[in-house]
């Protein structure tokens, strides 16, 4: 079945306008950074917007997902509350963890955002956890989990492919290849070729899919999703991409060859699916200028909210957080 004519319009023009919403809230976040408007580490998923989007469309509220680092995109795509977020990262009392966790650690257990980890690779283990309590509890649900290529050389990884796939848990992992873990090249820090054939070592499905193409994002991962939901255990997907800015704020990125970045943003997620809602007749110019024009309103709209909420006290500094005396 091709995916792209089982898609609805509503569901592609929301496609559309999740994934502006995600580089709209990242690029904010780069100019409140350099602002000093926001705090600790910031990595954003600038280029990256499609796995997000496409694989999030798949999930359920009550399904869950843990993710890493650089999870912004994929806490929004989830359906975390948008204000609640801008405020966390500009630590305020209204954020979603109170203005504690920032950028790293973005939680909204409403709708099934378990997390996000600044330890490389740690989220594996929580996803196979929330995989875990899933099945004990005969609940229909699954748990995606978002990790880098740097993650897939960690102990963390095969650990928990082989729990996932051992116990036929409901577990979905992706791995998002950008091509870099911080400086290093893939080609420098990995002997094959594609990670997804990691999965046969574990008796499990692997593919690796264009990860800029939302309609094989959505769609692999859609077949993964049901065939754990269905109780036949975990599936691997390694999804190729490129993150447009640096590892993190600041980086200069001196290790990148020369036109690497120029290349890959011809293969612009957001642009490739506005080019078939435009072919299609599926909208017109305006209504594609409509919705990025929304997506612009919601992202100023949270930061309004973020930038009138109130730090948190310093007698907060001890509330919600476990310490022994």
């Amino acid at each position: 079945m091709d995916v792209t004519t089982s898609l609805s319009k509503e569901q592609l023009t929301k496609m559309y306008y999740d994934m502006w919403i995600i580089r709209n809230f990242e690029e904010n976040l780069l100019d409140l950074y350099q602002k000093n408007l926001a705090y600790g580490g910031m990595h954003v998923s600038v280029g990256e917007e499609a796995i997000a989007v496409g694989a999030c469309a798949n999930l359920k509220r009550e399904d869950t997902i843990v993710t890493s680092h650089r999870g912004h995109g994929h806490c929004i795509a989830k359906g975390a509350d948008l204000k609640g977020m801008m405020a966390e990262l500009l630590a305020r009392k209204n954020g979603l963890c109170k203005g504690k966790g920032g950028s790293q650690h973005i939680v909204d257990m409403s709708v099934g955002v378990l997390g996000a980890q600044g330890i490389v690779g740690a989220g594996c283990g929580i996803a196979v956890g929330s995989a875990l309590s899933f099945k004990i509890r005969g609940q229909k649900n699954v748990c995606v989990n978002f990790f880098g290529d740097g993650a897939a050389n960690t102990g963390s990884f095969h650990e928990s492919l082989n729990m996932a796939a051992l116990y036929s848990l409901p577990v979905v992992f992706i791995c998002e290849n950008n091509g870099y873990a911080v400086s290093t090249s893939f080609a420098r820090s990995t002997k094959i070729d594609k990670i997804s054939v990691r999965a046969g070592s574990y008796g499990m499905p692997g593919v690796t899919i264009d990860g800029n193409n939302i309609f094989e994002v959505y769609k692999t991962v859609g077949e993964a999703v049901e065939r754990a939901r269905q109780g036949d255990g975990p599936t691997l997907i390694e999804a190729v991409t490129y993150r447009w800015y640096g590892h993190y704020v600041g980086d200069p990125c001196t290790y990148r060859p020369p036109g690497e970045l120029e290349r890959w943003k011809e293969k612009d997620p957001i642009l490739f699916l506005e080019k078939y809602l435009l072919a299609n007749k599926l909208c017109c110019q305006e209504e594609i200028d409509g919705l990025k024009a929304a997506a612009g309103k919601a992202i100023a709209e949270a930061l309004d909210y973020a930038l009138a909420s109130p730090e948190p006290e310093p007698a907060d500094l001890f509330t919600d957080v476990y310490f022994e005396k």
